[in-house]
């Protein structure tokens, strides 16, 4: 039995506002693609979205990422993985999440 889905903009309203906002941001940003789901990634562990994180792993893949650093988004300061322009646009992602 799958879990039943929720109408996120009708039981989270806010949740769903600041998905919508950071999509935004990024379709106008100029972030590659992979860095873009990173982002997208981290701001879904932030929220604590299962369906969300896994949804972005599997794009994330897709687009060239690989497992390792996927697995150590959730730690990406002490990682080590991630270059300077990849932690300036993860640096952001509580500011995107519904944690702010």
């Amino acid at each position: 039995m799958s879990p039943a889905r929720i109408d996120l903009m009708k039981d989270h309203p806010a949740t769903a506002n600041a998905m919508m906002a950071l999509e935004n941001q990024l379709r106008a940003g100029a972030l590659p693609l992979a860095l873009k789901e990173l982002v997208k990634m981290r701001v879904s562990q932030i929220n604590g979205c299962a369906f969300c994180i896994d949804l972005h792993v599997g794009v994330a893949r897709r687009h060239g990422e690989t497992d390792r650093r996927l697995h150590l988004l959730a730690a990406w300061r002490e990682a080590g993985l991630f270059d300077a322009r990849e932690r300036a646009a993860l640096v952001s992602c509580p500011v995107n999440s519904q944690a702010r």
